[in-house]
C-alpha cells in the first residue's frame, strides 16, 4: 500500500454518484478501478469481468457478461450507472475506444503483473510502463474545474499544512518544500500526534491536504476531520473518490494509479500523487509568477554554495566575478 498504517474498512455503496472526470474521453477503466472499493459485492464481480478482459466484454451481450459474472442483467446495468457510463451500450462503446486507443499507445503487453521468471529488462519495462500509465491517466482523468478551486485555495491561504504517513508522507515532504520556495507558509507532518496538534490550532483560512492512495488511512483522515471542525479547508488527494477521506475534505484530487504486484513498495501510486502535487505547485506559483520567480532564484542562489563548482559533464564552471 502507498500508507503502510492501519486503513479504516471501506463500506460497500451503491447511492453515491461517481464524480465527474476531466474529459469524456478518459478511459473507463481508471473510473471502474478508483470506484471498485465502494462497489456492492455483485457489482465487485461485474467490474472484474470487465477489468480483467475489457476488449473482450466490448464484444460481448449483456447476457453473456451477466453469466460470466454469475449475476444478473440488472446488476450490470446498475454496475454502469454506478460508474458513470449509463448503460451497457455506452459501456460497450467506451471499452471498445479505450481498447483502440491502449493498442495504438504501445504494442507491448507491458501492463502485466512482475513474477519470478520475469528478467531485470522485463522487470524494467514493466515498471516504467507502469509508471508512465500512471502518470498519463492520472492526467486525463484529473478534473480541472476541482483543480483550479484548490490552486485559488492554496494560493490565498494564510497557511497550509500537508498530512500523509507511510510512502505518502514523501509526497507531502515534497509539496511542502516546493510551496516553502516560493514563499508560501507550508508545513508538512506524518507523525500522528502532531498531526492531530497541528489540525487542531488552524483556523479559517489556512488549508490542509490529506494524501493518502487509499483513502483509509487512519491518522491522516483523522488529521484531515480535526482541521475540518477548526475551520481549515480540507483536501485529499486519494486514488479513490468514495474512500473514507473524502467524507472529511471539502475538495478532492484523485489520482489513478493501477493495482500490481509491488503495490506495496508504492511506485505508480507515488509517482500519481507527484502529477497532481506538480500541477498544483505550478498553479500556485503562476498566481505569483514574479514573487515565484524571485524566491525561486533567492533559493536557489543561497545554496548554490554547497554545489560543486563542477558543470553536469564534469567539467568546471567558470568563476564567477562581481558578487
Amino acid at each position: 500500500m502507498g500508507d503502510t498504517e492501519s486503513v479504516i474498512a471501506v463500506a460497500p455503496s451503491e447511492s453515491v454518484p461517481a464524480q465527474p472526470t476531466r474529459d469524456a474521453d478518459a478511459s473507463p477503466l481508471v473510473r471502474i478501478r478508483s470506484l471498485l472499493p465502494g462497489l456492492a459485492r455483485a457489482e465487485q464481480r461485474v467490474a472484474k469481468v470487465v477489468l480483467d478482459d475489457p476488449a473482450q466484454v466490448a464484444r460481448r451481450s449483456i447476457t453473456e457478461v451477466a453469466l460470466a459474472a454469475n449475476t444478473s442483467e440488472t446488476t450490470v446495468t446498475r454496475f454502469c450507472k454506478a460508474v458513470g457510463v449509463g448503460g451497457y451500450p455506452q459501456l460497450r462503446i467506451a471499452l471498445a475506444a479505450d481498447t483502440a486507443r491502449s493498442e495504438a499507445r504501445s504494442s507491448r503487453n507491458l501492463g502485466g503483473e512482475i513474477g519470478p521468471e520475469d528478467d531485470l529488462a522485463a522487470v524494467i519495462g514493466k515498471v516504467s510502463f507502469a509508471d508512465a500509465r500512471a502518470v498519463e491517466e492520472t492526467a486525463d482523468q484529473l478534473d480541472v474545474p476541482s483543480l483550479q478551486r484548490v490552486i485559488d485555495i492554496v494560493a490565498g491561504a494564510g497557511r497550509v499544512d500537508v498530512y500523509g504517513v507511510g510512502a505518502s508522507a514523501f509526497v507531502a515532504a515534497d509539496l511542502q518544500q516546493k510551496l516553502h520556495r516560493i514563499g508560501r507558509v507550508s508545513f508538512a507532518w506524518s507523525d500522528t500526534h502532531i498531526m492531530l496538534t497541528s489540525a487542531a490550532v488552524l483556523s479559517p483560512g489556512d488549508v490542509a491536504i490529506g494524501i493518502s492512495h487509499t483513502g483509509a488511512t487512519t491518522d491522516t483522515v483523522e488529521a484531515l476531520r480535526v482541521a475540518r471542525e477548526h475551520g481549515a479547508i480540507t483536501v485529499a488527494v486519494t486514488n479513490f473518490p468514495r474512500s473514507p477521506i473524502t467524507e472529511v475534505a471539502d475538495h478532492v484530487l484523485t489520482t489513478a494509479a493501477r493495482e500490481t504486484t509491488f503495490r506495496s513498495g508504492a511506485t505508480a501510486s507515488r509517482i500519481a500523487q507527484l502529477t497532481v502535487i506538480d500541477c498544483l505547485f505550478i498553479g500556485v506559483a503562476q498566481r505569483h509568477m514574479d514573487a515565484s520567480v524571485n524566491a525561486l532564484d533567492a533559493t536557489r542562489d543561497a545554496v548554490g554554495s554547497h554545489r560543486l563548482g563542477v558543470r553536469p559533464d564534469g567539467r568546471r564552471r567558470p568563476r564567477e566575478t562581481g558578487k
